[in-house]
């Protein structure tokens, strides 16, 4: 199934809060650490990465050709006011997760209503 505003070699991605950071978790089969790169800025998130060919096929007879390889970027904004210098990234198993702490001016935001 084909996600809106998304291309064959973009990758699926959740965005929570969890206790004090706002974490973005990035499903990427296929690709390799060293083919994604991350960046921070202001209240943006945005990641890019390739998904390479495993092998030059010169001549095959594909019945069915799925997977998709080649360069992707996608930006997100984040909920919250981070403080980008103390991200955190880890890269296992094809699932890369960003853990960016949030402001305290972020955390002060939230507060609880009382319901009547």
């Amino acid at each position: 199934m084909k996600l809106p505003g998304m291309d064959e070699t973009s990758f699926t991605a959740d965005i929570f809060e969890e206790g004090n950071d706002v974490v973005v978790k990035a499903d990427m089969p296929g690709v390799k650490k060293e083919d994604v790169d991350v960046s921070l800025s202001d209240d943006m998130i945005m990641i890019r990465g390739e998904r390479k060919k495993e092998e030059k096929v010169e001549r095959k007879d594909y019945y069915r050709v799925e997977r998709a390889y080649g360069s992707f970027t996608r930006s997100f904004r984040l909920p919250a006011d981070v403080q980008a210098d103390k991200a955190e990234a880890k890269f296992d198993q094809g699932v890369l997760e960003i853990r960016i702490p949030k402001m305290e001016a972020a955390k002060a935001k939230t507060k609880k209503v009382p319901i009547r």
